[in-house]
């Protein structure tokens, strides 16, 4: 079954989780992605566990369904082989600092010179413009500068980072739909393009009603914990075995519950009302809810609340949400056979299910340099020149 990106070819000079995030996705969907790595040291994620063999967990699930390449671009023959293989690429991905990639003398400007078609996507923490321009930055450093981390925690507790990289994980899935943009556009143009994503922007562009509540309203927003600043009730509650969430969108929602907890009383109290009233007056209502919630298990309350179409899910562990029937159903856990490893391991599939297309991994992450021979035999290079290419440290 051919998938929609098949004839799509990447060069892939993305490490950690940014840019390696964006290049899955494409591999994911067919596209031919070489991932270009250094020579002996490779990706940094190469290094972060968890570990087995010595082989990154981290790594093999970043950058399955990719070939893999050393090559130093710091060499004369190692940017030679690099402007053969721009020849024949859709796609060149990077999260350089930025400024590496024209100090190597690949510039888009030099890149659309040896490719007119190429298409030049770039993750960094602050852009190509901007004072900041010239920042490295990780995921936490997005976070914090966006202002999620202002607004992430409880109101009596510090600044806290979400728990996965969401500034990466953001940021690669925008430079992923830039990407197809740009190859749509390109049908009709039969020009690339560049493009440039930043981490901040990225944050800062989902932090949806916070930001809105300042421009609108002049509000500084506040940590809240679980609990959403512009609806009530919508937060976490404890059960009588656990945790759970439930968020009512509606006043036809609120009103059920409270028929649900025999509280009807509650439906045209002057303090909940509206939704308004009950997110001024939430500190009021919370504990009146968690009084009917403790006295229930969660799986009781889940069939209660669930059945009266008011959004509720259980607070699951990372084993509970693995193994749980939906997350199987969906194939959200790939296997895959990782050498390196020498072993099956499970990895997160892809959340975007085209109907007709295999949903299962093609091939495993690449071992370093993986498939150097192969990719420099297709641009004319012979197996003796690939020996003196390792000899010179070139790949």
């Amino acid at each position: 079954m051919k998938r929609p990106l098949e004839g799509i070819r990447v060069l892939d000079l993305t490490q950690a989780y940014s840019g390696p995030f964006c290049t899955m996705n494409l591999a994911d969907h067919g596209a031919e992605v070489i991932k270009i790595e250094t020579p002996q040291k490779g990706d940094q994620t190469r290094n972060w566990g968890p570990m087995k063999n010595g082989y990154s967990g981290y790594y093999a699930y970043i950058n399955r369904n990719k070939k893999g390449m050393t090559l130093n671009l710091k060499t004369e023959e190692g940017k030679q082989i690099f402007t053969e293989l721009l020849k024949t690429a859709d796609v060149v991905c990077e999260n350089y600092k930025v400024g590496v990639l024209e100090r190597l003398g690949f510039s888009y400007e030099k890149m659309k010179e040896i490719n007119p078609r190429i298409i030049y996507g770039s993750i960094s923490g602050f852009g190509l413009t901007g004072e900041l321009s010239m920042r490295p930055a990780y995921d936490i450093v997005a976070q914090a500068m966006s202002g999620m981390m202002s607004v992430t925690g409880f109101e009596d507790g510090p600044p806290c980072k979400i728990g996965p990289s969401v500034g990466d994980n953001y940021s690669g899935a925008y430079l992923c739909m830039g990407i197809l943009m740009a190859l749509y556009e390109r049908e009709k143009t039969g020009f690339g393009r560049r493009i440039d994503v930043s981490m901040m922007d990225t944050l800062f562009s989902v932090m949806e009603n916070f930001v809105v509540e300042y421009t609108v309203e002049g509000k500084t927003p506040h940590r809240a914990g679980n609990q959403d600043p512009s609806i009530a009730p919508f937060d976490s509650f404890k059960g009588k075995d656990g945790d759970f969430v439930m968020g009512c969108g509606t006043d036809k929602m609120y009103a059920a519950l409270c028929g649900a907890m025999n509280r009807e009383d509650l439906i045209d109290d002057p303090r909940f009302v509206t939704n308004l009233l009950r997110c001024e007056n939430y500190k009021e209502l919370k504990p009146i809810i968690e009084q009917w919630t403790t006295t229930k298990t969660v799986k009781e309350l889940e069939e209660i609340i669930s059945g009266l179409s008011i959004p509720f899910g259980e607070i699951l562990s990372i084993p509970q949400a693995a193994e749980h029937p939906q997350t199987k159903e969906r194939n959200m856990l790939w296997k895959v056979y990782q050498p390196g490893m020498e072993q099956e391991i499970r990895i997160p599939g892809t959340p975007i299910k085209i109907h007709g297309e295999i949903d299962m991994p093609q091939k495993a992450a690449p071992i370093l340099g993986e498939d150097n021979t192969a990719i420099l035999e297709q641009i004319g290079y012979q197996k003796l020149d690939v020996e003196q290419l390792k000899y010179k440290n070139v790949i």
